[in-house]
């Protein structure tokens, strides 16, 4: 079974439900391979506690995630990042500390990374797919 890794925005593609693009591709691979970082999941948190006006986003939020298992940060997980980030330095590439951290899990559990996101093609060794183009 192939295993796809959520990066936050692929997550918030989901649950907003705005491109057709992706809805379909969800629907063809289905959730059973779906995975989400720990990371991921506190970016949603944190969008929505800061949005709790935003009550369709909660539940859709709510019901992606009891289908989807969120992965938890491991040691294993933190010596990938480690590796990563040193790597990263010396080629003289840089991202975002959460998207190192969301990289670091999506290799560590060797997942194809889904987001829309074009740094992460620099990350060494990581597969990435854009399911909104």
């Amino acid at each position: 079974m192939r295993l796809w890794l959520f990066d936050t925005n692929a997550v918030s593609a989901a649950i907003h439900r705005h491109s057709a693009i992706f809805d379909a591709r969800l629907v063809k691979e289905g959730t059973k391979g779906v995975r989400v970082s720990a990371i991921t999941y506190g970016e949603i948190r944190y969008v929505l506690e800061s949005k709790p006006q935003a009550i369709r986003l909660a539940r859709n939020a709510d019901d992606f995630f009891r289908e989807v298992p969120i992965l938890p940060w491991t040691e294993t997980t933190s010596e990938v990042y480690g590796a990563l980030r040193a790597e990263m330095r010396r080629i003289g590439k840089a991202l975002q500390p959460l998207d190192m951290l969301i990289a670091a899990h999506a290799l560590e559990t060797e997942a194809t990374l889904v987001s829309s996101d074009r740094a992460f093609r620099y990350v060494p060794g990581l597969a990435v797919e854009d399911w909104t183009a």
